[in-house]
């Protein structure tokens, strides 16, 4: 964050800066309640979900409330170390959640586009993907949901599906890709002094 120096003494900032800087806090306290790379629950396979409850409605809320604090567009529950096959994510500009999510049809059209994830924090690598997808699933309320989607919807769907598998972009790139985004998510030692 860069900080902006003021002309005048006694200068606030402008009440834009004031809620630049509380969506950035905000956002920055969500992903610390976001599972991060190295978590074990981010390589787990997500159980089928069963109950149809209150329980499963609060934690959507949850998730929801969640996702939109982080600044993302998708988050699959694993990624708040609930192994549970449900994610959230935002479709025309509408939060929408399926739950026990299958894709039951792909293009053959593919595109590759940088993806990134909030368990990966500062990580962009290139993903291929189908280009449109047909998923399916239900809601919070156990209604049956069928959703044909195309860019950019249908790789956030195919992304959220994936977490839901246990498996992360750095797994869907190249080498090289990977190698770098590896070596950003290495911990770097600490250096200290006398």
């Amino acid at each position: 964050m860069i900080e902006h120096e003021h002309d005048h003494e006694g200068d606030e900032g402008s009440p834009g800066d004031e809620e630049q800087l509380e969506r950035e806090a905000r956002r920055l306290i969500a992903l610390t309640r976001i599972r991060q790379y190295g978590d074990a629950a981010l390589r787990m396979k997500a159980r089928e979900v069963e109950s149809f409850d209150d329980d499963l409605r609060r934690l959507v809320e949850r998730m929801t409330a969640l996702m939109h604090e982080a600044q993302g567009v998708g988050l699959a529950a694993t990624q708040v170390g609930v192994v549970s096959r449900l994610f959230v994510f935002v479709h025309d500009e509408e939060d929408r959640v399926l739950v026990n999510p299958v894709i039951t049809a792909r293009s053959d059209e593919v595109s590759v586009d940088d993806e990134g994830c909030l368990s990966l924090r500062e990580v962009l690598v290139p993903v291929e993907r189908p280009v449109a997808v047909t998923i399916e699933g239900f809601d919070a309320d156990g209604t049956p949901v069928e959703l044909p989607l195309e860019l950019p919807s249908a790789r956030v769907v195919q992304h959220e599906l994936d977490h839901l598998d246990g498996v992360l972009i750095i797994d869907r790139t190249d080498d090289e890709s990977r190698r770098a985004a590896l070596a950003k998510l290495r911990p770097q030692p600490v250096l200290g002094g006398r």
